[in-house]
């Protein structure tokens, strides 16, 4: 395995619990060091995996373990920055494939990228071995569909969609991941690689569709959690999505601009996808605007007043804090002179270039001292009870039957 992340460890744990000799390469020493000490890196893997495994599951930064594999499984970060795809990562970890890539050898991408990518830019990499894939080692991409933090679904019991160069390099990569789980085969690898675009993007669009909606509702003076609730009654044609501080994580922020820029390169705007994007980034500034004028309701200066943020990572009960709206949220009040401080059981800093927030250890003290407590996002440790003790609370979960303000 390839990256022995978020994504790469748990198919990595799976893979090894299901009989296989397993190696996960990692340019992260530390992240290597703490796998083989039996201490997991993320959560979603315990440490009590791990020790099962034993020697079954070994971590390694040398690259020369890939020689000595029969399938190579490949899970490089693909980031957006700038708004732009950036597939170097992707393709630095193809690079060092290639240098141990060997006859008969599967290899199968599971980063998420544009559809295209698998054979119109990591085939040639692999290539320049001089072996030929489909006929000298086997090409297959399956995206990896790890939901951080989700108790019901996890590798085990959700689907794997795979495509592949061949019908004998998909069928390979069938077999492997059927050890594990039931697997979907597609056409091709095209196909694949779409459908964990089109699976984020779905996600993107609706959550877009709420949060413009919360706006208005807010606006119209109506309670957007009581009208989501009430539509969630109709038992076809509706599927819950709802409001919130905006959009984190690595998937949905970032999946959809892949699509977005392969279609445009075709002549062919994805205004759906371009429109979600915008509403979902803009959520955090308005939700920074509300909590403004609600201070300001209540007869305090935003620029005199000290604000706790709860929650900052992207997903409750988790300590992933990529992508997550606090960060901007947070720049937004800092902008308008407020004093923010956060609070998070999971999250020790929250931080970007050029600024950062402090993070208060004492729970009950912070919520007695800031004049608004902003709740982003759900952690189990804020009961009602415990944020009761807050001088001022706004809830963006809607969750919080206590909240003086909220979405």
């Amino acid at each position: 395995m390839v990256g022995i992340g978020y994504a790469g460890l748990p198919m990595a744990v799976a893979l090894a619990q299901a009989g296989n000799r397993v190696y996960g390469y990692d340019i992260d020493y530390h992240r290597v060091e703490q796998v083989n000490a039996g201490r997991s890196p993320v959560d979603t893997v315990t440490d009590a995996e791990l020790r099962s495994l034993g020697p079954d599951l070994r971590a390694s930064v040398d690259p020369a373990v890939l020689g000595d594999c029969d399938v190579i499984l490949v899970c490089a970060p693909t980031p957006v920055e700038d708004g732009a795809p950036n597939l170097e990562p992707l393709l630095g970890a193809v690079r060092t494939v290639r240098d141990q890539l060997h006859r008969g050898q599967l290899v199968v991408v599971e980063s998420t990228t544009h559809p295209g990518t698998t054979d119109g830019l990591v085939r040639p990499v692999l290539e320049e071995t001089g072996l030929t894939a489909g006929a000298d080692f086997n090409l297959a991409y399956s995206p990896e569909r790890i939901d951080p933090g989700n108790a019901t679904f996890g590798v085990s019991n959700t689907p794997r969609v795979v495509g592949g160069l061949t019908t004998a390099c998909r069928d390979r990569a069938a077999e492997l991941y059927g050890q594990v789980g039931t697997v979907h085969l597609t056409r091709g690898m095209r196909e694949a690689e779409a459908a964990k675009i089109l699976e984020n993007t779905y996600r993107q669009v609706n959550i877009a569709l709420v949060n413009e909606f919360s706006q208005i509702c807010w606006a119209m003076d109506i309670d957007v959690w009581d009208t989501v609730h009430a539509a969630s009654t109709k038992p076809y044609g509706f599927a819950p999505f709802w409001p919130g501080a905006g959009v984190g994580g690595h998937c949905i922020p970032a999946d959809p601009l892949y699509l977005v820029h392969a279609a445009a390169s075709q002549g062919r705007p994805f205004r759906m996808a371009e429109t979600a994007h915008e509403i979902n980034e803009g959520q955090p500034l308005w939700v920074a605007d509300r909590v403004c004028k609600e201070l300001e309701s209540g007869g305090r200066a935003a620029a005199a007043s000290t604000v706790l943020l709860l929650g900052v990572t992207y997903k409750a009960d988790t300590a992933d804090i990529r992508h997550s709206p606090a960060e901007p949220i947070a720049r937004a009040l800092q902008e308008r002179g407020v004093r923010v401080r956060f609070h998070d059981p999971y999250a020790e800093e929250l931080s970007w270039r050029g600024g950062h927030v402090e993070r208060e250890p004492d729970l009950a003290a912070a919520l007695a001292e800031a004049d608004m407590t902003v709740v982003l996002q759900r952690h189990r440790e804020y009961e009602p009870k415990v944020l009761a003790g807050a001088r001022s609370l706004f809830d963006t979960t809607g969750k919080v039957p206590v909240a003086a303000g909220r979405l």
